[in-house]
């Protein structure tokens, strides 16, 4: 025998409920984001350029090392070089132009479309295009490989 309880709230009860249903829920637009596009921490000597913390950024892109290296050969147009986790750069790169390179590697590779979150990763390069997935939300995209 199944008893149907029907619960009859007066408006006042009703908007009681709602507001703590809304108060026992999370605010996303206050979530805390501890992820950061790395700053290039680079110098200048001579005729070539420094990246000292290269390995740093493809770890937090979690990219290999050599796909970062193409895209930042393709962009700068210059020969690089990785030398112990240093990227050595054929010719003077200012710390802000690195920056504008890295931020927009991660824009296009790294962050997904969908969730705005880092935890994508590369599945498949054919035909001069990569299919990146999301591991947080699923979304499968292409982009134009490098």
């Amino acid at each position: 025998m199944i008893i149907a309880v029907i619960f009859l709230a007066t408006d006042a009860e009703y908007e009681k409920l709602i507001d703590s249903a809304f108060k026992s829920m999370p605010n996303l637009s206050e979530e805390n984001i501890d992820f950061r596009i790395p700053e290039a921490d680079s110098i200048v000597q001579g005729s070539k350029t420094l990246l000292r913390n290269f390995s740093q950024i493809a770890e937090v892109a979690r990219r290999d090392k050599k796909e970062l290296m193409n895209y930042l050969t393709k962009e700068l147009g210059a020969h690089l070089i990785l030398d112990e986790g240093r990227l050595v750069i054929s010719g003077k790169v200012n710390a802000e132009e690195l920056n504008l390179k890295i931020k927009k590697f991660f824009e296009m590779y790294v962050i997904c479309k969908e969730c705005n979150k880092p935890d994508t990763h590369t599945e498949s390069v054919e035909r001069g295009f990569a299919t990146i997935v999301c591991e947080a939300c699923g979304a499968r995209y292409s982009v134009k490989y490098y």
